[in-house]
């Protein structure tokens, strides 16, 4: 579990081939201070396992469908990452709740002079998004400006645009989103109910005793 608060910028500095996916080495003196084998760590807001640590820099496994539905597969050396540790209990949760999860990519629309940056998103996802409401960009916990069908703003701060990639992104870049996971769990729960109502039928309220003490 992440908050969406960018510690460190890394750096690609390998990336090797496997039947399946691809192993990533990647230079974080920050995030690897205090992280040892089997640790979580996220990069560009994909939660990847460590596998190992050497002065500085840790390797991680990626499967294929991560390389695909995220942005990794796209990964060169040289390229720059936002990472993050998972949080301890009892951490501040500066961000919101981010579990790592890519739920799809999005594509940079435009950037402004003030920090205003527009993505294009896909519809499925649109749902989840609320004006005021947070969501994760490349790792980073961001408050959604504006929200349509196909696209939405947030606005970068310079702190944010100096410490994180999102800086280095420009029109077209593709970005690693992961929508709110209560909007999520949300859905699902009130899912039946929806749909008992949609077929015209009341839902029915589970009795458990509640207030009467019955058992």
């Amino acid at each position: 579990m992440f908050t969406g608060i960018v510690e460190e910028l890394g750096t690609i500095t390998a990336i090797e081939s496997l039947a399946d996916g691809a192993r990533l080495t990647v230079s974080g003196p920050v995030v690897t201070a205090d992280a040892k084998p089997g640790d979580s760590l996220s990069v560009n807001g994909v939660c990847l396992t460590v596998v190992e640590i050497s002065d500085g820099r840790f390797t991680a496994d990626v499967v294929g469908e991560t390389l695909q539905r995220s942005t990794l597969g796209g990964l060169r050396e040289g390229d720059r990452v936002n990472l993050e540790r998972a949080m301890a209990l009892g951490d501040r949760l500066g961000g919101h709740i981010v579990q790592g999860h890519v739920d799809g990519t999005a594509t940079v629309l435009s950037v402004d002079s003030d920090g205003l940056t527009r993505f294009e998103l896909p519809e499925r996802l649109s749902r989840y998004l609320v004006e005021k409401g947070s969501i994760t960009v490349d790792g980073v916990s961001l408050t959604v400006v504006d929200a349509a069908a196909t696209e939405f703003g947030v606005a970068v701060i310079p702190t944010t645009a100096e410490l994180t990639t999102l800086g280095l992104r420009h029109p077209g870049d593709p970005v690693n989103l992961e929508v709110d996971a209560l909007a999520k769990y949300l859905e699902k729960l009130a899912e039946p109910q929806l749909t008992s109502l949609a077929r015209g039928h009341t839902p029915q309220r589970e009795d458990n005793g509640g207030a009467t003490g019955r058992q």
